[in-house]
């Protein structure tokens, strides 16, 4: 692995949650999707009730993940493509995912999992003077 995605690697493993992008019979989306880092790849946790996982298995997706939300001197972007292919958790991992979320716009949440290996990755930072507000001003 390059030092870029040994770097977008070790950022991932720094925040739960990114997004998920794809198309769907043509028109592109975007999906929030919990994460973790295993054995140099990244399994993701999806809502099945959206269907999106059906377009993504066997397909090039697009990750990203951020540290935004911080507010802090330096924030990062992760972003990469590769295949992504439908995988049954091992007991490890779903003890590192944690609690699913009850529902997923209002629905009961159906959890899919897939592994994603990271084969173009970019890593973009913003450096600041000082700490940045956390909110917006009113």
């Amino acid at each position: 692995m390059s030092t870029e995605e040994l770097r977008a690697i070790e950022l991932l493993g720094r925040v739960p949650y990114g997004r998920l992008a794809t198309s769907m019979r043509a028109m592109p989306f975007v999906a929030p999707a919990r994460h973790i880092v295993r054995d140099g790849g990244v399994v993701l946790r999806i809502h099945g009730g959206f269907g999106y996982h059906r377009a993504c298995n066997g397909s090039v997706v697009a990750y990203g993940a951020d540290n935004f939300h911080s507010g802090g001197r330096t924030m990062w972007s992760v972003q990469f493509t590769g295949t992504a292919e439908i995988v049954r958790p091992t007991r490890e991992q779903m003890l590192i995912f944690g609690d699913e979320p009850l529902r997923a716009d209002g629905e009961r949440f159906e959890p899919v999992f897939m592994r994603v290996e990271p084969q173009f990755v970019t890593v973009h930072t913003l450096d600041y003077l000082e700490e940045q507000p956390n909110g917006h001003a009113v």
